[in-house]
């Protein structure tokens, strides 16, 4: 069975799992246009343009590229980017194991970027972000004693003035209590990480220490949604990367997801979507 692609970091000099990697879109397009096909990276992806032209697409969701944007994708998400060959800006790939905030604001504030594909900023506030990154850029080339932490703690620097900038997506009420928006982020990065296995509302609040009463009212006050609801709706779009992302038959794409029977796995995506999974995948392949 084909599995989505999986691109890596491409850094000899680090080691096997502390990787970080900034290049500068210019030179990377070398007056050239870009395509990547649609795949998935095991790092975090940052492209930050500050003039911008092309399309990106994230789990299926369609953005035009335009200047002073902030595109960010966690491991696990899929992808597929064009760019114009006159962008400008900076891509950034880091490992998880790089970049571990350790304080609990720090914690927040990287789930809440992470969980929005896409920051559109005014030209003033983006110079903020770049000329953080362009610090940033310069550090790595040079690889002075200690560049390594002053990257992680102007990383730091850069997602404190991201979210300034950007709310959170899924937020429908500004009177959100913090605790709220904390635990419901740690319930979507655990849908991230556990969706094959975990379908149940009981497996994830064992994993949170919540009762399922607990769950269910911080992602209702929060999103307005049951916490099956997200769980449902995580499972449809990981059915959506492997249908439009590989060539899978459809009962081998139900086994990746964890789902004995295919025709109750059949039966669950007609259900959320309207169509079957071979007719969802003829209508968008």
């Amino acid at each position: 069975m084909k599995k989505i692609p999986v691109r890596h970091i491409a850094e000899k000099e680090q080691a096997a799992v502390e990787k970080f990697n900034i290049r500068d879109v210019k030179e990377l397009l070398g007056g050239k246009d870009l395509f990547h096909e649609l795949h998935r990276h095991d790092f975090f992806f940052m492209l930050v343009l500050q003039k911008g032209k092309g399309t990106h697409e994230i789990d299926f969701i369609n953005h035009a590229v335009s200047d002073n944007a902030v595109f960010f994708i966690r491991p696990g998400q899929v992808h597929q980017l064009m760019l114009r060959k006159d962008c400008t800006g900076y891509l950034l790939e880091f490992s998880a194991a790089f970049y571990q905030p350790v304080t609990q604001p720090a914690i927040h504030r990287f789930r809440k970027a992470g969980n929005k594909n896409f920051c559109k900023t005014d030209r003033s506030r983006f110079k903020k972000l770049l000329s953080v990154l362009a610090y940033v850029f310069e550090e790595y080339k040079e690889k002075k004693e200690g560049y390594q932490d002053a990257i992680k703690a102007n990383l730091d620097i850069f997602f404190i003035e991201l979210v300034r900038q950007s709310k959170h997506p899924k937020i429908i009420s500004n009177t959100v209590n913090s605790y709220a928006q904390e635990r419901l982020e740690e319930f979507s990065a655990l849908l991230e990480l556990h969706i094959t296995t975990h379908k149940q509302v009981a497996q994830y609040t064992q994993l949170m220490n919540l009762s399922p009463y607990q769950l269910n009212e911080i992602t209702k006050a929060t999103i307005g949604k049951t916490s099956s609801a997200l769980i449902n709706e995580h499972i449809i779009l990981e059915a959506k990367r492997y249908l439009l992302a590989t060539p899978n038959q459809i009962k081998d794409i139900a086994d990746q997801l964890g789902y004995e029977d295919v025709s109750y796995f059949i039966r669950f995506f007609k259900k959320h979507t309207g169509y079957s999974p071979e007719a969802f995948r003829n209508k968008y392949v």
